[in-house]
């Protein structure tokens, strides 16, 4: 198993854990409730929420079960030749981040759609706060650790600059994603010391990503214009990695905001609204420009076979969806956000279980789909 093992199989979790966030973010935006996180007391019922509830519990329920699954495949494969080739590789090591980001979705997961269905963490929330710090502070440290190690290597070993990919961005991916959860401690703590020490270890990580961010976004659009053609058919999925590192920066710097007006009497006015709709707007731009270029791919190669990559194509819908609940809360609560925001869900739910299929069929060498 570990021969063959991939880390960016941890995508899927990733995913799942995603699509569970986008139904609390739904939920939490755009039904009135009192200050703090929305919970499961506070809805009133009605069909919709009762969906985006299922929807929150399934997804969560798969969250867990994939990551268990991955979880003795992933132990086994560190340490491996197999890993050590990934690692010293610059332009395949970014893949080794892709657990790292789904076990910081895991927090996500528990901070956000978990805590809303547990009478015990949202009657204990502050309570909670603490040990929930101290664990996110533990990943905070192994992951800038491994992020520092990997990116010194990049500047030790040398490596052709043309034949980079945009998994490239699961760098800043990774920061971003422990970013705004040391940014949502930071806004959500009552303990001002909490909090601002939650809010400086952000900004360690979220300077540290978002130049990563800019710098490898560059460096890979001079790469692929200089290039003929697109990226092979396996990187393709990752030409949409920019709109979930989009939507991480944006919410960091959204709950960064609140944070200074609660415990630094900062008055930030419509800063909230130009930080979410300009991250959306980008976001609705790039998805269109990016889906163009994959019209071919899922003409051809997407419905006939399987690559793990092609998990690469759940997040920046989570994303969007995501970000779409930000928009509804700060500057757009109509029925068109609404609308936007259940159908990019939809989408993406259908994609995860057609994506779930193809690597079960895989896994079982079933004659359905072309593995890769």
């Amino acid at each position: 198993m570990s021969k063959n093992f991939s880390p960016l199989a941890w995508l899927a979790p990733l995913g799942a854990g995603g699509i569970s966030v986008i139904s609390f973010a739904f939920l939490n935006y755009s039904i009135e409730h009192p200050a703090g996180l929305i919970n499961f007391s506070q809805t009133g019922g009605g069909a919709l929420v009762r969906i985006m509830e299922a929807n929150a519990l399934i997804f969560v329920a798969l969250h867990f079960l994939l990551s268990i699954i991955l979880l003795r495949p992933l132990i086994r494969f560190w340490g491996t030749e197999n890993y050590k080739n990934f690692r010293d590789d610059p332009l395949q090591n970014s893949a080794l981040l892709a657990p790292f980001i789904s076990f910081a979705m895991t927090l996500n997961v528990l901070i956000g759609p978990i805590r809303y269905f547990v009478p015990f963490f949202y009657n204990n929330f502050q309570s909670l706060m603490l040990p929930g710090f101290v664990a996110w502070l533990i990943l905070w440290v192994v992951t800038l650790y491994f992020e520092t190690k990997l990116l010194a290597l990049s500047f030790q070993k040398s490596f052709d600059l043309s034949k980079i990919s945009f998994a490239w961005l699961l760098h800043p991916f990774a920061l971003g994603m422990i970013t705004v959860i040391g940014t949502g401690i930071a806004a959500l703590a009552a303990d001002a010391r909490l909090a601002n020490s939650a809010a400086f270890l952000s900004l360690i990580s979220g300077s540290v990503g978002f130049f990563l961010l800019l710098v490898k976004t560059i460096a890979l659009f001079k790469s692929h214009f200089a290039a003929s053609g697109l990226p092979t058919k396996q990187f393709l999925p990752s030409l949409l990695i920019v709109v979930p590192n989009i939507t991480l920066y944006a919410i960091s710097a959204f709950r960064l905001g609140h944070w200074l007006e609660k415990f630094h009497d900062a008055e930030l006015g419509n800063y909230f609204k130009i930080v979410i709709t300009t991250a959306f707007a980008f976001e609705t731009w790039y998805l269109f420009f990016g889906l163009m270029l994959l019209l071919n791919y899922f003409r051809h190669n997407f419905f006939r076979e399987y690559h793990v990559s092609q998990w690469g194509l759940v997040c920046p819908l989570v994303a969007y969806a995501v970000l779409g609940s930000f928009l509804y809360k700060v500057f757009a609560p109509i029925l068109l956000t609404k609308i936007v925001i259940i159908t990019t869900t939809v989408v993406v739910v259908a994609l995860f279980f057609w994506l779930l299929k193809k690597m079960f069929c895989c896994r079982k060498n079933c004659n359905q789909f072309t593995c890769e």
